[in-house]
Parts: C-alpha cells; sequence; structure tokens
C-alpha cells in the first residue's frame, strides 16, 4: 500500500499546484474550488493508505525482492450470482431522472435505492440465495 499511498500524494501535490496556476491565470472561483477539492480528497486517500501501510505486514508488491508466487491466492470474494447491483443502478438511474422530472420520481428511486444497497450489503447474512 505504500506505493499506491505515495502515488495519491504525488496527486494532492499535482493537484496542489494546478489549483494555484489556474487561480492565478483564470481567477475563476469555480474550477479552483474543484482542484483544491480534489487534491484535499487525494490528500484524505493518501493519508488513509500511508497510515494502514505501516499497521499491516509488508505485502509482496511493496518489497522489491518478492517473487511472482508469492502474490498467488485469492484476491476477496466477489459475488457470483447477485442481481443487486442491478437493482441498485436502476434505482440510481431514476433518482437522477427524477432530478430531471420531478422530485416525486426522485423520491421513489432514493427510496428503492436504499432498500437496494441493503439488499446488496447484507445478502449474505441470511442464509444462502435459492437459485
Amino acid at each position: 500500500m505504500k506505493v499506491e499511498g505515495l502515488l495519491f500524494a504525488a496527486g494532492f501535490i499535482f493537484f496542489t499546484l494546478s489549483a494555484a496556476v489556474y487561480w492565478v491565470f483564470s481567477g475563476e472561483p469555480a474550477g479552483t474550488a474543484a482542484l483544491a477539492f480534489t487534491a484535499a480528497l487525494a490528500l484524505l486517500v493518501a493519508i488513509y493508505l500511508l497510515f494502514t501501510t505501516h499497521r499491516i505486514d509488508v505485502r509482496p508488491e511493496d518489497r522489491l525482492d518478492a517473487e511472482i508466487y508469492e502474490g498467488a491466492g485469492d484476491l476477496g470474494f466477489f459475488s457470483p450470482h447477485s442481481w443487486w447491483p442491478l437493482s441498485v443502478a436502476g434505482f440510481a438511474a431514476v433518482a437522477f431522472l427524477g432530478i430531471v422530472f420531478g422530485w416525486w420520481l426522485f423520491i421513489i428511486g432514493a427510496i428503492g435505492g436504499g432498500l437496494s444497497v441493503i439488499g446488496l450489503v447484507f445478502e449474505y447474512h441470511r442464509g444462502d440465495p435459492a437459485i
């Protein structure tokens, strides 16, 4: 995670310098604020990753003498047959269209999206899915 943290730290430096140069040459506050917030978010992620680096064991990706076989194995659990992401995306589309066409549609999309996110998060906490 050290490399990832350093990449985000470099992003923070880049976006900070970009915001300063943008402010000097354009004087426009909206773009400067957007670049400043991007820099702040990059700093937030960089700090998290660099602090987490010290709390976990050294990964093979962070060592120069690591072999390829050391990185083999499972990388995590990914749900092979979940329909919840489709539901979340559908209700998100309804909510975004609700901003354009009417707040009543946004409310339907927000409520359905919230229930879909709950279903996605707790999918494997209620037993095996029926296939």
